[in-house]
């Protein structure tokens, strides 16, 4: 039997699953990881925590599988992307607490780039806005607020990483100070045409290059662990920042292939080939999974508040106990009998980008009851979801190529019939949900498996790929139109100035 492991450090959790070279989970673990809020608008994680629970969840899939390290062909990484560590090359021991990706407190910076005409230069060298959830300001801050670390960063006695170059340093005991493009490409400092740092925007972020990490295509070798991590060494053999991991996981690997992974928020990603396509209709270009040195890109946007509307409707409004009661009650009533909920909680991300904007209900009525605000919550979801599907398809025309012609789905709120047949009905194309929804994870073990010679190419993990259900939209596309025209006035209502 042929084993890949998986690590997937998210956010939240860190988990690690064992897959079988069909893509099946042999064995699982999972432990929380705590969030650190200093300050409004901050967000920190201990990055040894982040070693301490990644490195237990490992050794635990193993115990679990009866399955020894030895047995395991390959390990591959998928992260929480744009969160920013710098330690001590030395001692290995962080400097401060990662800043992640949600943490706001360098938009000041960012504020200070963009007065200064530099966001065209950055769009074009890297695909991104300038914001405050990359890593280069958030690396910026660092270097600026901790005592001593920009002289040591000049001497070259620190490093920087995102989480997978921190995982990779602790499990090789220091030997790699490595990443993958996927993760290179969130940074704001990373030329994506190139697959280099770039020296200008280093320059101008007045980062030391010998910060950085080596980057690699997305399966490559990126070293073994040390043999007394997990009981014997195993190959490093892929990396991808999550959302790309998820990408590769669906075996969407051809322009115009797209998925959707429905979790606190929601990150649609669609693959645009070897072409760097900037988006005119509020998306980011970012670097897809590699499996060479040839450049591959997506074009992704990002739902803010997806299924955290659900843990709302949960804890703030108490309409539920716990969040599998949500279909039971939104499918008691045959409609939203009207209602719009706009969960603009923290701003509106793509395609609007809309800080300001705050979370509305429109449309309620005398007649209007907590089940309609259920389903309007749920179906919100699915309203967001299908602005960046639409947007990605006119990127796609625009470019000369065709519209998504069918959706990719995974993440917790996958499993919610009711939203994937709206998703469905409000897209006109049919909503795919695979067998194994856990595709971020089976990205990476895909990616390891794939440098470590268990497959042969991407055709092979394409027929690996299979279908649980496929949702086919049944509602007429003028009345879908409509439906979408009245959602975007109830987020015109959420966008009004405070």
């Amino acid at each position: 039997m042929t084993y890949l492991l998986a690590l997937d450090q998210g956010t939240s959790s860190s988990r690690s699953i064992l897959f079988d070279a069909r893509g099946r989970i042999v064995a699982q673990a999972q432990l929380e990881l705590p969030q650190i809020y200093p300050r409004p608008g901050w967000v920190e994680h201990d990055p040894l925590e982040i070693w301490r629970t990644q490195l237990s969840t490992a050794r635990a899939a193993l115990v679990q599988a009866g399955v020894a390290a030895s047995q395991v062909r390959a390990l591959g990484i998928t992260n929480q992307r744009e969160t920013t560590v710098v330690w001590n090359r030395k001692t290995g021991q962080p400097i401060h607490h990662a800043i992640v990706w949600q943490d706001r407190r360098a938009e000041p910076a960012c504020a200070a780039l963009r007065e200064g005409g530099h966001a065209e230069l950055i769009l074009q060298k890297t695909g991104l806005r300038i914001d405050a959830y990359f890593s280069a300001t958030k690396l910026q801050w660092l270097l600026d607020e901790v005592p001593g670390a920009r002289a040591a960063a000049e001497r070259g006695e620190l490093a920087f990483g995102t989480i997978d170059s921190w995982l990779i340093w602790q499990l090789t005991q220091g030997q790699r100070h490595v990443t993958d493009v996927s993760n290179a490409s969130r940074t704001m400092l990373f030329n994506v045409h190139r697959n280099q740092w770039d020296d200008e925007l280093l320059a101008l972020l007045r980062i030391p290059k010998a910060l950085m990490p080596e980057v690699l295509p997305s399966a490559s070798d990126f070293g073994q662990t040390a043999s007394d991590v997990l009981g014997a060494p195993i190959a490093i053999g892929g990396v991808a920042g999550d959302q790309q991991s998820a990408l590769f996981g669906q075996a969407c690997f051809k322009a115009g292939m797209a998925k959707n992974t429905y979790g606190t928020g929601c990150f649609m990603l669609m693959h645009t080939g070897a072409q760097f396509q900037t988006s005119h209709n509020g998306l980011l270009t970012t670097s897809a999974a590699q499996t060479s040195a040839t450049p591959a890109f997506a074009l992704e946007g990002s739902v803010f508040i997806g299924g955290a509307v659900v843990q709302w409707l949960r804890d703030g409004l108490q309409a539920i106990e716990h969040s599998g009661q949500v279909q039971s009650l939104a499918e008691s009533v045959p409609d939203s009998g009207g209602v719009m909920l706009v969960p603009a909680f923290t701003g509106l991300g793509a395609p609007y980008w809309k800080p300001e904007a705050r979370g509305t209900i429109t449309g309620l009525t005398r007649g209007s009851s907590m089940a309609h605000i259920a389903r309007a919550a749920l179906e919100s979801i699915a309203y967001q979801s299908a602005a960046l599907l639409l947007a990605m398809s006119r990127d796609a025309v625009e470019s000369g190529g065709a519209p998504v012609s069918e959706l990719r789905v995974d993440g917790g709120a996958c499993v919610n019939n009711l939203l994937m047949q709206f998703q469905a009905d409000l897209l006109g194309i049919p909503v795919v949900r695979p067998a194994v929804v856990e595709t971020t994870a089976l990205g990476a073990a895909y990616l390891a498996g794939l440098s470590s010679g268990v497959y042969q190419g991407t055709d092979e993990l394409t027929e690996l790929w299979a279908a649980e259900r496929r949702f086919m939209p049944t509602l007429e596309r003028s009345r879908a139109k409509e439906l979408m025209a009245r959602w975007e006035h109830a987020v015109a209502q959420a966008s009004l100035p405070a």
